[in-house]
């Protein structure tokens, strides 16, 4: 797979956040850097979500998710929300029910919480559109952890193609 290729993308601008779902009683987190504004009227956030990653049911039973800013000093936290869903990842942090019980991490640098408003196909993910409910700006003077900050954590350069379909060699 293509190094070259997952570099160009880490060059696009984004964050890296904990999602948090629930569903009943059932609640679980995970890194995501795939999010975006949408709309400032209403106020909507995009979150990409694979269909096949467990808490994608989860968001959808729930109809609502939250999107927890990490700063630049919690990439531990980061790659520990990256790791499996087989263990509760939520029993080692801070943390308190939102809005249907979705997660909100009490060391974020910032918290939102939203109902999901809808889903569109795209690609090999699903956008999640979420009409923002409520906020917090936990930590005013942190920096936010970039997804460029998390090098091949995620290990994206072993999923891009080698080169762009439709380009010339």
């Amino acid at each position: 797979m293509s190094q070259a290729i997952a570099d160009l993308f880490r060059r696009i601008t984004s964050g890296v956040y904990v999602i948090g779902v629930a569903a009943g009683d059932r609640r679980n987190a995970f890194t995501a850097a795939w999010v975006m504004p949408v709309s400032f009227d209403p106020l909507l956030l995009a979150l990409s979500i694979n269909p096949h990653h467990s808490s994608y049911e989860l968001l959808r039973q729930g109809g609502a998710f939250s999107i927890n800013v990490l700063s630049r000093e919690q990439m531990d936290v980061a790659r520990h929300f990256g790791a499996p869903a087989s263990i509760d990842k939520l029993a080692s942090v801070g943390w308190r029910k939102g809005r249907g019980g979705v997660p909100l991490l009490t060391e974020a640098l910032a918290w939102f919480e939203c109902d999901l408003a809808g889903e569109f196909p795209a690609g090999d993910h699903v956008l999640a559109l979420g009409r923002v409910l409520n906020g917090a700006l936990l930590q005013p003077n942190a920096e936010p952890l970039t997804y460029r900050d998390t090098g091949d954590m995620d290990g994206a350069s072993a999923i891009f193609p080698d080169h762009f379909s439709g380009a010339e060699p």
